[in-house]
């Protein structure tokens, strides 16, 4: 466990000051495993901790309360749409998925169809589950770089198997779809309706309510 404590250590005395909320990316001089990594989160449920496929960490402190609502607006609004499809369920913003490429990571919140679900044996279930979201949303917070964000839509979900993707940016007004085929489009004002098409059929998400008013 020595290199977990060293590497909590340094996480911390990077995070510094804790007045705002913050991402750091670090690099361990020896990759984690997966058991290792699984042991970091649990020593510290208040960051939220990812890996990228090269090993390096991605760790974030708590979102702010505006951001928050945003995030529990859109959680809200799947998971209601989820309980009534009844196709998949729905997954919160703390689950992360071990994915092909052999990265973790974890959204906003995501869809699963059930028959992916029912596929995981119950150690799966408890701990990083090796499967692929069919839907997943990123909410840019405050301590969120436009650019790293785009950059996971489409070289993290999209290319490990998401079929469709949300990111959005309340900062910019801004929304942007990502889809399995390669296409994507930039909604640019929050005047818009987005639809979940042929992978969450009939979910609408009408991004002008989404926050405090």
């Amino acid at each position: 466990m020595a290199i977990l404590s060293s590497l909590v250590n340094t996480s911390l005395a990077k995070l510094g000051n804790l007045d705002s909320p913050k991402v750091l990316e670090i690099k361990p001089e020896n990759r984690l495993t997966d058991a290792q990594f699984f042991q970091l989160c649990c020593n510290h449920p208040d960051l939220q901790i990812e890996r990228t496929a090269d090993g390096t960490l991605i760790v974030s402190t708590p979102i702010g309360f505006d951001d928050g609502v945003i995030e529990g607006d859109v959680i809200g609004e799947i998971g209601n749409w989820a309980v009534l499809d009844r196709t998949g369920k729905s997954i919160g913003p703390s689950t992360c998925y071990k994915l092909p490429d052999n990265s973790i990571h974890a959204a906003s919140t995501a869809w699963i169809i059930l028959e992916k679900i029912e596929a995981l044996t119950p150690k799966e279930r408890q701990r990083l589950a090796p499967l692929v979201p069919d839907f997943v949303i990123e909410v840019r917070s405050n301590s969120d770089r436009i650019a790293r964000l785009k950059k996971k839509m489409t070289d993290v979900w999209i290319k490990n198997g998401v079929r469709l993707a949300w990111l959005i940016d309340p900062m910019e007004k801004k929304a942007y779809i990502y889809r399995q085929n390669g296409t994507s489009e930039t909604i640019s004002s929050f005047d818009h309706v987005l639809s979940g098409e042929d992978v969450c059929v009939g979910l609408k998400l009408d991004l002008s309510k989404l926050g405090v008013t």
